[in-house]
C-alpha cells in the first residue's frame, strides 16, 4: 500500500483496539481535584458497541471445526479436536445472537444507524447468516457424534434455512441501500464490500451436504437450489470484485487496521471451490445423470478458482506483514485472518477427494495450520481484549 488518502479518515471499525494512550480501566471524570491519578472505573459492556461484524468471530471458530471434518486426512484426536471447537463456534453463536437481541431492543438508534446510515458497518451484515450457517454445517459434520444424527440434522436444517433466507436478504438488501441510501464512492471500495454478496455462496457450498438426509422430492430442489445460490454468488462477485480492485489501486486502503480485510477476496475463490465439490458428491444421489459433468466442472473450476487465490493469498499476506511492522493496531478486522483461509482448506480437500492429488491434499493441510495460527492470534486477542475492557467499552 502506497501513501494514504489525504480525504478524512472514516471513523475507526467497531471492535477497534484503542491502545494504551489511556490506562485502562480508568476514567478522566473520575481525577480527583488535585489532579491525582484517576480512580478506577468500572468496566462495563457497551453492548450498543456490538455491531454485526462480531459474527466474524463465530464464522472464523466454526470453519476451524468444520476444515478438520473436511481435511482428507486421519490424524488421531483430529476430529475430537474439531467437536471441542464446534460447541465453542455454538456458544459464541448464542451468545452473540442473545447480546445482538439485547442489543435490537435496548439500542434501537444504534442498530438502525449501522444498517442505514453507516454504509462501513452495514455490509458486515453479511456475516450474521454465514455464522448460523456455519455452525450448522458443522452440527451435522461434527455435532452428530455427540447429540446423535436425526437431532443433528433438525439443528442444520434450521439454521440452513434461516440462514440461507438472511443471506438472500442481505446479498439483496446491502446493494439496494448502497445504490439508493448510502453515500459511497466506487474509487473507495474495499474488500468489505464483498460480505453480502457471499452469504449465498457459503449457504450453496453447505447445504448439499443435507441432501442424503432429505426425503426424495426435495433432494433435486435443494440441489438445484443451491446451484443456482451459487451463480447467484458468482456473477453478483464477478460484477464488484473490479470494483474492489481499482478502489483499493486508487484510493489504498483509508485505514491501517483495514489491512486484514484483503484476506476477504480469498472468501468467495474458496467457497465457490467448496461449493462446486460439494455440489458434485450431492448430484451422484440427486441427480445422477448430472454427476459426471458436475464433478468435472468440480474440478476443472475449482482449479482455476484455487490457482487465483493463491495468487491473492500471497499479495495479502505480503499487505499485512507490511502493516504489521508498521504496528497495525488489533481491530475485529483480524478475524478476516481465518474463514476466508478456511473456505481455501474445504476447497482444497474437496478437489482431494475428486482428483486423488495429493498435491491437494497437501495444501488443504499446510492451509489448515495457518488457519489454527490465525485462529490463536484473533481469539487470543479477541479475548484478552475483552477481559482488560479495550473492546465493547
Amino acid at each position: 500500500m502506497a501513501t494514504l488518502s489525504t480525504d478524512p479518515l472514516p471513523s475507526p471499525p467497531l471492535g477497534t483496539d484503542p491502545g494504551p494512550s489511556q490506562p485502562l480501566g480508568t476514567d478522566p471524570r473520575n481525577s480527583s481535584a488535585d489532579g491525582s491519578a484517576p480512580r478506577p472505573s468500572a468496566y462495563r459492556l457497551d453492548l450498543a458497541q456490538l455491531g454485526p461484524n462480531w459474527y466474524a468471530a463465530v464464522m472464523g471458530t466454526a470453519i476451524v471445526a468444520n476444515g478438520s471434518a473436511a481435511l482428507p486426512l486421519h490424524l488421531p484426536g483430529l476430529l475430537g479436536f474439531g467437536e471441542l471447537v464446534w460447541l465453542l463456534s455454538s456458544a459464541a453463536l448464542a451468545l452473540l445472537v442473545a447480546g445482538r437481541a439485547v442489543h435490537f431492543l435496548r439500542h434501537r438508534e444504534a442498530a438502525r444507524a449501522q444498517l442505514l446510515d453507516n454504509p462501513a458497518t452495514a455490509v458486515f451484515y453479511g456475516c450474521p447468516p454465514m455464522a448460523l450457517l456455519a455452525v450448522g454445517y458443522g452440527t451435522l459434520a461434527l455435532g452428530s457424534r455427540l447429540i446423535g444424527t436425526a437431532p443433528a440434522v433438525a439443528v442444520d436444517l434450521v439454521l440452513w434455512s434461516v440462514g440461507t433466507v438472511y443471506a438472500i436478504a442481505v446479498a439483496a438488501g446491502i446493494p439496494y441501500l448502497m445504490i439508493t441510501r448510502h453515500e459511497l464512492s466506487a474509487l473507495k471500495a474495499n474488500p468489505t464490500w464483498l460480505l453480502p454478496v457471499v452469504a449465498p455462496m457459503v449457504a450453496a457450498a453447505l447445504g448439499p451436504a443435507l441432501v442424503p438426509h432429505l426425503p426424495e422430492p426435495w433432494r433435486a430442489a435443494v440441489l438445484y437450489g443451491c446451484y443456482a445460490l451459487f451463480g447467484a454468488s458468482l456473477l453478483a462477485v464477478l460484477a464488484l470484485l473490479p470494483v474492489v480492485l481499482a478502489g483499493l489501486v486508487h484510493s489504498k486502503l483509508p485505514a491501517l487496521v483495514l489491512t486484514p480485510s484483503l484476506f476477504l477476496v480469498l472468501g468467495p475463490l474458496g467457497q465457490s471451490t467448496t461449493a462446486v465439490n460439494q455440489l458434485a458428491d450431492a448430484a451422484r444421489l440427486a441427480a445422477p445423470p448430472l454427476a459426471g459433468a458436475a464433478s468435472a466442472f468440480a474440478i476443472l473450476f475449482g482449479t482455476a478458482m484455487t490457482g487465483f487465490a493463491l495468487l491473492w493469498l500471497g499479495i495479502a499476506v505480503a499487505a499485512n506483514l507490511r502493516a504489521w511492522r508498521a504496528e497495525m493496531p488489533f481491530a475485529m478486522t483480524w478475524w478476516a485472518f481465518t474463514f476466508p483461509i478456511g473456505t481455501m482448506v474445504t476447497g482444497s480437500a474437496g478437489l482431494a477427494r475428486h482428483t486423488g492429488f495429493g498435491g491437494f491434499t497437501a495444501l488443504a493441510a499446510a492451509l489448515y495450520l495457518l488457519l489454527l495460527a490465525a485462529w490463536a492470534v484473533a481469539g487470543t486477542r479477541t479475548v484478552s481484549g475483552l477481559a482488560a475492557g479495550r473492546l465493547l467499552r
